[in-house]
């Protein structure tokens, strides 16, 4: 064994033996959803027809063309005057921003303590049960709006409050495997080879925590877009004018016993976008059940 030759169990899910088909349709119908919502979030200059900010009082509640409107505004206008369709492909941007970007902080401090605990135990695995203890008493909503409304809505800041709240799963599953995979016969190889034992989690144990994190990371990003759209919509998320779709249904929501659709459609969105989501990361998970089962 070297150093550039990490080991794997035998007993874990390798990329290698993955076989996409046997996922069923969700991984494909998920992961579909998710790459157009990507290519929209990376396209939007070139896809939005009109500028996403621009307002004009004269063109205002413009119905969609499915209600007899016109294909000037595919998807109709708001109450003033902006293009909804533009405003809906420039809010992918924001929701993608704070999906991922709450995941990958969540991911880091949840995972780290996690192999932490699971891998040394003790009093560190102690401290850890007790930080998750404590994590897990606060209800997520209601301390996330506090600390939006004492903190500030910026979107930096927003992912961050978010991650806080979101990285108990991440540490549940990495403490899990860890707790597993440190005597198993690899590790134990390892250490008696004499690597450390950050060589030993980095190159050993993290490569066979792949799978389980994906998924938890696919669920929890769903989670925090919902959690985003909520604070949006409560008037503690984005501010306007940005584009963000729980923005789109606070600003329409005088109007939706008039003009429903101004809801319904960022409504949509935000279903659709959670659904893709969530249909990847189960189809990812039965991919794994199945190449651990070969």
């Amino acid at each position: 064994m070297t150093a550039s030759t990490p080991l794997v169990a035998d007993d874990q899910p390798s990329l290698s033996r993955w076989r996409f088909p046997t996922a069923g349709p969700g991984l494909w119908v998920g992961g579909a959803i998710l790459l157009l919502t990507v290519l929209l979030a990376i396209f939007a200059p070139l896809l939005a027809p009109h500028s996403p900010y621009a307002q004009s009082l004269a063109e205002r509640l413009i119905k969609p063309v499915f209600m007899g409107g016109t294909w000037d505004h595919p998807l109709g206008t708001d109450h003033l005057g902006r293009d909804v369709l533009s405003r809906l492909i420039y809010g992918s941007r924001m929701s993608l921003a704070v999906g991922f970007g709450t995941i990958l902080i969540s991911a880091v401090l949840g995972i780290g303590l996690g192999l932490a605990a699971g891998f040394r135990g003790g009093r560190t695995d102690a401290f850890v049960v007790f930080l998750l203890t404590v994590r897990l008493s606060l209800p997520i909503m209601l301390a996330a709006i506090a600390l939006v409304g004492l903190l500030g809505n910026s979107l930096g800041l927003m992912m961050l409050i978010l991650a806080f709240f979101l990285w108990d799963q991440f540490l549940v599953v990495s403490r899990a495997l860890a707790m597993r995979l440190k005597n198993a016969e690899f590790v134990l190889a390892a250490r008696a080879a004499g690597f450390s034992d950050f060589h030993i989690i980095v190159r050993e144990v993290l490569p066979n925590m792949t799978g389980p994190l994906v998924i938890v990371a696919t669920l929890e990003m769903a989670h925090a877009i919902m959690l985003e759209s909520s604070l949006s919509f409560l008037g503690l998320g984005i501010r306007p004018p940005a584009a963000s779709w729980g923005l789109m249904i606070a600003e329409a929501k005088d109007f939706v016993y008039f003009e429903a659709w101004l809801v319904n459609i960022p409504g949509f969105a935000i279903f659709t976008l959670v659904a893709g989501i969530t249909l990847f990361g189960e189809g990812l998970r039965t991919v794994f059940e199945n190449a651990g089962g070969r």
